[in-house]
């Protein structure tokens, strides 16, 4: 059997960098070529190291990869491991309320990346099976592996790729005692007086070896509160304006949009994470290695976000209005009366913590064979308690009260208020006006059997939603692999996986009413103003709406009773997968070009099956739901190959080809259906079919996966242990897609006269329209998926000596792509899909001091915003460039011995002050939300012992 040797770079940086990061046969390896290449090995740290670290990875592995090592034990570059992925190249993060959360690898979103911990598949935290990466501390990464292509043993293939989180081996790390602490700092001051604008991180990181070195230990715990603030505006959407509407001469031609209505918020929240992380390692014998790794995170984050509720034209029930400005089909400059402003003072709180514990035992049968068994298990519980508390002018009905009047204009943020030219400004935050009850009838009107109301649409004053996740995974491995002599193949893998996942939804909420009802009420214990300016509103009253709702100041209707959607979005799926796996290991030699991959295959059984409600409001307006069923089983065959050729020193060409797939969203695997109407009285009395009250929706329980073949094509060349420059080519072929179809419906079959009607306040009219969508997802359709990236890693002192020290890691992505539309849409892009991205760290390092720059850009793209009920609904995201910044020293080349194992960090993040934006279809002019954070800065500390 012939084995090639690595060369001369590979190795010194196997041996340097990868000895106290990866695994004891790795460092056993490289210590064994580095003896019979006579390879000096200097150990390096900081930026330098994590560069070397990171691309002894990437060379090592025989598919395609991005690499990130921490620069020591316990320490990223960045306060998470979303900003640290987004900086790779092929990769994007998303900002979602201020924070990098999610990842985009190659055009595609997290819930299209499967995500491991030491190559076990990870919950998320979120509503899908995509993980928030923001919500794992980076205090335990040692290493992450991105997988642009795929190998057979990995349980977590994917169309857009596989994140591995790969933590410290305890038996094989050098020993220490790691404190690290960070004060943190909004550059906004708190807009809400009850939440703080300053936080702050602390962890101890603790790495051991007992027992002869047969017994290792590594702990890590890790606690922080980080504060975010925002500016947000909302825009309801752009319905087509009336004809004759335009004032002093202005024409408004048919089909012009014009703003229905926006409710924009200041808001404040503290995000509080602790986690706690073990990993035991015992190696009694050379053939046995066990490994137990747990981790524990609970995260809670409050949220107040308070601001102001108005309709506008079309969409505001009995608003009139005058455009003064048409742009290009846009009406940008308008005045318009007749709403009743409502002030919103909503409060949230999020609460997770999420259980991963597993177990690995490896065997070595004899010097070539070793048996491998694992067990992992996790559990993920989410609630969120979303708490909205109406106040105004006076309670829905009253007369008298003070109308809102405004004029506005559109800008590239969203819309700026002014006063009206004609009508007099009321003041929001005069204590003697604003009254605690609700200013619009949003309630449902309810009847007994008997005729009598019961509920009235003017009691509510408030909102409750309490959504209730819980997910859990299990899975068993067993595997074999060894060295074979059967040519080219060196090396063969066989094993087989169970998973049973399960995850539920229950749905809860309901309508809130002031004990004064029907009258209203001052409000108690006022906690100050929350200014607007930023859309051009002096402010609103602030008070805690959270402590009123838990103090039981409200009387609840359950929504359930009288909401489709409750029952109809509450659910449990249950996911079994068997999987049977071959890969084999290649290694050869052609023309004297080396040549090693993988050639694997996976047969994978899933069998899926669901329960839910079907949901319908009957005569007396209350909700009947009827428990269902669904589910389906198949099986998919997925072959991979990964071959890996050097070329020339240091420069490899590498091929993929592979056949993967990701499962269907957990939510659209539901068995749910369910029928609704909005009692809105702009919706109610609407003429716009695409403004109507009713709508209908259901799940799929028997979607299959999303389904790709792609081809990967990519050139390296490694010319210094921290230079290389790579290019890549990728081509997804979608054969399997998944789009929400949906149909206009006739709902008169639905109708009950006495329920589906609008409020008392316009004389209990009948709908104008009885016609709405039914939706549901469905899989079968095609498209494609195709890219470049193009990437360096350049130490400046290859250009000259006097740039020692300076270095830049830079990428950009190309990609182009899309799936079929649904029936009667247009809507054709990919979840997470920017055409272009961009990514440049500027770093030095010399004597201690560490300076590093990173900037990242990524184009518009499709995104996610949660919408009523918390639902999440699409929007276009307008990318956006993001710069941050730090610089440090490292005391340990300050020749101060007390000193010794200090470094000081100083950082700053979002410097650019960027925004966030997204915009209704294609027109960016058309903001349906705007989101500023400002800066952040944080002082941190690293201290090993």
């Amino acid at each position: 059997m012939k084995h090639f040797k690595p060369n001369l770079i590979s190795t010194a940086l196997i041996a340097s960098g990868l000895a106290t990061f990866s695994t004891a046969t790795l460092a056993q390896d490289a210590a064994a070529q580095n003896a019979d290449n006579n390879v000096e090995v200097i150990e390096v740290s900081g930026i330098r190291g994590s560069l070397q670290r990171a691309q002894a990875l990437k060379m090592d592995s025989s598919s395609i990869v991005e690499a990130l090592s921490a620069e020591d034990i316990g320490k990223l570059p960045d306060t998470s491991i979303a900003e640290s992925l987004s900086r790779l190249p092929g990769l994007a993060g998303e900002r979602r309320n201020g924070r990098t959360s999610g990842i985009s690898v190659r055009g595609f979103n997290e819930n299209y990346v499967g995500t491991s911990l030491n190559g076990r598949e990870l919950l998320g935290m979120g509503d899908n099976r995509g993980v928030e990466f923001d919500l794992y501390p980076t205090e335990i990464i040692s290493n992450i592996l991105v997988y642009k292509t795929p190998e057979a043993g990995m349980t977590t293939q994917n169309i857009g790729g596989s994140v591995d989180l790969q933590t410290v081996k305890p038996l094989y790390a050098e020993k220490t005692f790691t404190i690290n602490g960070t004060y943190e700092q909004n550059g906004e001051e708190a807009a809400n007086p009850d939440l703080d604008d300053n936080g702050h991180r602390l962890s101890v990181n603790y790495i051991d070896q007992f027992a002869d070195e047969k017994v290792g230990i590594a702990l890590t715990f890790a606690t922080m509160e980080s504060p975010r603030q925002e500016q947000q505006f909302r825009g309801w959407g752009y319905p087509e304006a009336e004809a004759g509407k335009g004032v002093g001469g202005v024409d408004v031609p048919a089909g012009t949009s014009i703003l229905g209505g926006h409710d924009s918020f200041a808001r404040s929240a503290m995000m509080e994470r602790d986690s706690v992380a073990a990993i035991i390692q015992w190696a009694p014998t050379d053939r046995l290695n066990m490994q137990f790794d747990a981790l524990y995170i609970d995260f809670v984050e409050e949220d107040a976000r308070r601001g102001v509720e108005e309709g506008g034209p079309i969409w505001g029930g009995v608003v009139d209005y005058g455009i003064t400005e048409v742009e290009n089909g846009l009406a940008t400059r308008a005045y318009q009366d007749g709403f009743y402003s409502v002030i919103r003072n909503d409060v949230r709180e999020q609460e997770a913590d999420l259980k991963t514990f597993g177990l690995n035992v490896e065997y070595l049968l004899n010097d070539d064979w070793t048996v491998t068994a694992d067990v992992s298990t996790g559990k993920v519980n989410k609630t969120i308690t979303e708490v909205e508390s109406y106040s105004g002018t006076g309670r829905a009905g009253t007369e008298g009260r003070p109308i809102t009047a405004r004029a506005w204009e559109m800008t590239s943020t969203g819309v700026m208020f002014s006063d009206h030219p004609s009508i007099a400004p009321i003041d929001l935050t005069d204590q003697s006006l604003i009254r605690l009850a609700g200013p619009q009838s949003w309630g449902p009107t309810l009847i007994e059997e008997n005729g009598d109301q019961i509920y009235f649409s003017d009691q509510q004053d408030g909102f409750v939603n309490r959504p209730d996740f819980e997910e859990e995974l299990t899975t068993f491995r067993l595997s074999t692999k060894g060295f074979v002599d059967w040519g080219f193949v060196n090396g063969i893998e066989v094993g087989a996986i169970y998973s049973d996942r399960t995850k539920s939804k229950i749905n809860e909420g309901a309508y809130l009413t002031s004990p004064e009802y029907p009258d209203d009420a001052q409000i108690p214990d006022v906690l100050g103003v929350v200014p607007l300016d930023f859309i051009g509103i002096n402010g609103i009253l602030a008070y805690d709406a959270l402590g009123l709702y838990n103090s039981g100041y409200y009387s609840e209707l359950d929504a359930k009773l009288v909401q489709a959607d409750r029952l109809g979005d509450t659910y449990e799926v249950n996911e079994e997968l068997t999987t049977l796996y071959t890969k084999l290991d290649i290694e050869t030699e052609f023309n004297d070009i080396f040549i090693r991959g993988n050639l694997g295959l996976q047969i994978v059984h899933a069998d899926q099956s669901s329960t839910g409600f079907s949901t319908v409001t009957n005569s007396q307006g209350f909700v009947d739901a009827t428990p269902v069923s669904g589910g389906t089983d198949y099986t998919d065959v997925l072959p991979t190959l990964n071959l890996s050729a050097e070329v020339a020193e240091g420069q490899f060409v590498r091929l993929g080809l592979s056949k993967v797939l990701t499962r269907p969203r957990m939510d659209d695997m539901r068995p749910n259906s369910q029928v609704t109407f909005s009692f809105n009285d702009a919706q109610v009395l609407a003429t716009d079919p695409d403004n109507t009250p009713w709508g209908a929706s259901s799940g799929n329980p028997e979607l299959k996966p999303y389904e790709a073949n792609q081809i990967d094509l990519a050139y390296e060349n490694y010319f210094a242990d921290t230079g290389y420059v790579a290019l890549s080519f990728f081509f997804k072929d979608l054969k399997n897609w998944h789009r929400s179809n949906a149909v206009a419906a006739d709902f008169n079959e639905f109708y009950v006269p006495e329920i589906h009607k609008s409020s008392d306040e316009t004389g209990n009219l009948p709908p104008n329209l009885f016609v709405g969508e039914r939706s549901a997802p469905q899989d079968g359709y095609e498209g494609f998926v195709r890219g470049w990236e193009v990437q360096t890693s350049l130490p400046a002192e290859l250009i000259h000596d006097s740039l020692q020290g300076f270095g830049l890691f830079a990428s950009a992505t190309f990609i182009d792509g899309n799936a079929d539309p649904a029936p009667g849409t247009t809507e054709t892009r990919i979840p997470g899909l920017s055409e272009e991205n961009y990514s440049l760290t500027v770093y030095y390092e010399n004597a201690g001091f560490e300076v590093r720059v990173a900037g990242t850009k990524r184009s518009d793209y499709l995104s996610e915003t949660r919408g009523v009920s918390l639902a999440l609904s699409e929007a276009t995201n307008q990318g956006g460039t993001f710069v941050d910044a730090q610089i440090g020293y490292d005391f340990s080349e300050s020749g101060i011995d007390y000193l010794d194992g200090l470094r000081v960090t100083l950082q700053g993040q979002n410097l650019t002050d960027e925004d966030d934006l997204q915009s209704a279809g294609t027109d960016s002019r058309q903001v349906t939300l705007y989101q500023a954070y400002g800066r952040n800065y944080l002082v941190s500390f690293n201290y090993s012992f």
